[in-house]
């Protein structure tokens, strides 16, 4: 049977190396195995290999829609980023402008403030000042007062003499006498 191998396959004796060509020994080439294999799975596997291939049909199918929903819902939380997004914009700009306005208004207030208060610090200075020259004035009265009566206690000590001290105090009295008899008689 070798020599029947040998003149179909005449290159069956050659070294391993040199070969080229097709084996056509359905023994050695194990044909008839794989013929048998694959037709008991085709026959016997039939079931497992298609439920095995609907599990894996609907794993795919299950995984699909998980990812068109994560994907509708990453859709849907980008669109309310977006509108949080643009709510956070308009409440900055808002609470910008709110700012300038609070500034302007705390501004004319403090300038305000400072208005009243140089006012307030000029009433009172003048009342200082007024005070002060009160103050000055009646001391200056005091003083011309004191010097006026020390002067005049100069000229009466000069000008008075015993005669004249002695009229004043008879005269003082007549007057007060009258004025008793005035008196009462009412």
């Amino acid at each position: 049977m070798s020599e029947i191998i040998h003149v179909i396959n005449p290159m069956s004796k050659w070294p391993l190396a040199s070969q080229f060509g097709f084996n056509l020994d359905i023994l050695e080439t194990n044909l008839i195995n794989l013929g048998v294999v694959i037709g008991t799975l085709l026959y016997f596997g039939n079931e497992v290999i298609s439920n095995l291939l609907n599990k894996r049909k609907e794993i795919i199918l299950n995984s699909i829609r998980d990812a068109e929903q994560r994907y509708e819902d990453a859709t849907e939380k980008l669109k309310q980023a977006n509108r949080d997004l643009e709510k956070a914009k308009f409440k900055a700009n808002e609470i910008r402008i709110q700012g300038s306005t609070q500034i302007e208004i705390e501004k004319k207030e403090l300038i305000y403030a400072a208005d009243r208060d140089s006012k307030h610090l000029e009433e009172s200075k003048n009342i200082a000042i007024h005070l002060e020259e009160q103050r000055i004035l009646e001391e200056v009265r005091r003083e011309v007062s004191g010097l006026a009566f020390q002067k005049t206690l100069i000229i009466l000590n000069n000008r008075l003499t015993s005669q004249l001290q002695v009229e004043m105090i008879d005269y003082k009295i007549d007057l007060f006498f009258n004025n008793f008899q005035v008196s009462t008689n009412l």
